[in-house]
């Protein structure tokens, strides 16, 4: 009945010919900002042309990765997008707090409970209580991939044994880990990544979440054997393909390139479920099953907690056809679209199933992900843009001098005091 009640008054603006809707096609135009471009912007355009398959409403897309620049200028002027799609939850929450964001309970009604687990309901609601954002794509990070013509097993199931088979490897001459640290103008997230996995599988869901909602000090004893047990893995002799200079220059979408060469320069990558994506954009191309698979981090699997992250459509400016169109990006006709290649993933309960995801690689994580009873947001997204910046900072300086973790977590821990605590998100897994 919502659905059609907006149609009608669609209809009825664009008939009165209010200002906004276009005078050529006959339908407003729904402005939509996000930091996708190329391959990806292309992906998420197939989305948004399924939206104006079905409603007749045109899209207009901005892709750019300065999008908060270009958000928050566009804000100042007041002539904010209609829809904006952000990986930051921290940042979506200040907009919502700022009354910059429209809630979408009325929008999206009883639906959404449905379609959303607990937690990730929680999620969109951005910890204020009403829902202000879609799930329009999740990763899973807390995965190890492999090839299994090269890693035959068995899988580590505990750190111990994670530790134990890579330095095996490195005495073998196998460089284990496969690692990249670029990612303009990210470089340093696979390695946040990395000590946010640690952190979580072993300090426990609620010394991760102190750390990141901002109670917990970057000097605890907890934060800084994370680093440590990092360091332990992959700045040992030979654990890494070049070791940590070449991390330091090398593109995190390249590092798993190694993989799958002849003789393999590396066994092991942790990085989120997004890989697939990129593992088939190398010559072969590989093909999840059969050239990689992956087994969960140490502490994840069997029910235990898993890292995530998550790509979040919000509403900026509340009109007809903006709400049509999260109306379709959180319901299932939407988010099907995205993942039909197996590359993308969405929490929708609903599409698991063998007709979306064609690999059981994929299936697995898209199970994971919907299902899962106990996932954990991206500390570094959840934390202030100030903060994650300088994590992602101080993951390099780690790599190129180890011997300086206490000076970088004091001057992390000065970054987490000088920041606002209304700014902090507290979001418990």
């Amino acid at each position: 009945m919502r659905r059609r009640l907006a149609v009608v008054v669609l209809a009825a603006a664009v008939a009165a010919g209010v200002p906004g809707c276009s005078g050529g096609s006959g339908a407003e135009v729904v402005t939509v900002l996000g930091s996708w471009t190329g391959d990806e912007q292309a992906a998420f355009q197939r989305v948004l042309d399924g939206f104006t398959r079905e409603t007749g409403i045109p899209t207009r897309y901005q892709g750019t990765r300065a999008q908060n620049q270009v958000l928050r200028g566009d804000l100042q002027q007041g002539t904010p997008p209609d829809v904006a799609v952000l990986s930051n939850p921290a940042e979506l929450a200040g907009y919502a707090k700022s009354g910059d964001l429209k809630p979408l309970d009325d929008v999206l009604g009883a639906e959404a409970a449905q379609a959303y687990s607990s937690q990730w309901l929680k999620l969109q609601q951005l910890g204020r209580g009403a829902l202000y954002a879609v799930v329009v794509k999740a990763d899973l990070k807390s995965i190890v991939w492999y090839s299994p013509s090269t890693f035959t097993g068995p899988e580590p199931a505990t750190w111990e044994a994670l530790l134990t088979t890579s330095r095996q490897l490195a005495a073998s001459g196998q460089p284990p880990w496969c690692l990249g640290m670029g990612a303009p103008p990210n470089s340093g997230f696979p390695g946040t990544d990395w000590i946010e996995d640690i952190l979580l599988h072993r300090a426990g869901p609620r010394v991760y979440n102190a750390w990141a909602a901002g109670t917990l000090p970057w000097t605890d004893q907890a934060v800084r054997e994370a680093w440590q047990s990092w360091g332990e893995l992959v700045l040992a002799p030979g654990a890494v393909r070049g070791g940590s200079t070449a991390a330091l220059l090398t593109s995190f979408a390249d590092a798993g390139r190694a993989m799958f060469t002849p003789p393999p320069g590396c066994v092991w990558e942790h990085l989120g479920s997004f890989a697939i994506g990129g593992y088939g954009a190398f010559p072969g191309p590989p093909v999840p099953d059969r050239d990689f698979r992956f087994f969960p981090f140490p502490g994840a699997g069997a029910g235990g907690p898993s890292e995530v992250s998550a790509d979040l459509a919000a509403m900026f400016h509340d009109t007809p056809a903006a709400r049509r169109l999260m109306v379709y990006l959180a319901g299932e006709a939407g988010q099907r679209i995205w993942p039909s290649g197996g590359t993308t993933f969405s929490v929708h309960r609903r599409l698991v199933g063998p007709d979306v995801y064609r690999s059981d690689v994929a299936r697995r994580i898209a199970t994971t992900l919907a299902q899962g009873t106990d996932p954990c947001f991206d500390a570094s997204d959840l934390m202030p843009s100030a903060m994650s910046s300088a994590f992602y900072q101080a993951v390099l300086e780690y790599l190129a001098h180890p011997d300086r973790l206490g000076t970088l977590l004091d001057e992390l821990e000065r970054v987490r005091r000088g920041i606002d605590p209304e700014q902090w998100l507290d979001l418990p897994c």
